[in-house]
């Protein structure tokens, strides 16, 4: 059985489904802790959330992609990564308290574009630092 869980395959096939599904998971999480339904203000066409949930897809996989690299252990990968999405989602209140002159839940969702893609850009630059810091 031990060949089996060293075999390439089963390693990339395992790691694939675990990310998957913290992605979900993650974005449920995102979804509790925004003002906004994430995929209703998607399927209406509101372009900033697309472009804030993107971002947060993006910054989800980056960092797991970072935690994959440097652990072999899939349970070590998945510890990482649960870090790295508290460090993602302490940016996001963090991004709401240095913005003290508008609400970035109310511009997000009244599709404000230039909230929404920086919204995108603090998630991808930030999952690039909190990868470097799994490294």
């Amino acid at each position: 059985m031990k060949n089996f869980w060293e075999n390439e395959f089963v390693n990339t096939a395992a790691n694939y489904s675990v990310v998957i599904l913290f992605i979900v998971v993650f974005l449920a999480v995102f979804e509790l802790v925004t003002k906004y339904k994430n995929w209703a203000e998607i399927k209406n066409g509101n372009l900033a959330v697309a472009m804030a949930t993107s971002g947060k897809i993006f910054g989800i996989a980056n960092i797991f992609t970072h935690s994959i690299q440097q652990h072999n252990s899939l349970l070590s990968m998945i510890s990482w990564g649960i870090f790295g999405f508290i460090l993602l989602l302490a940016s996001y209140f963090i991004f709401e308290f240095l913005t003290p002159g508008f609400k970035i839940d109310e511009e997000i969702e009244n599709d404000n574009r230039a909230v929404g893609l920086i919204s995108l850009m603090i998630s991808v630059g930030l999952s690039f630092v909190i990868g470097a810091g799994i490294s």
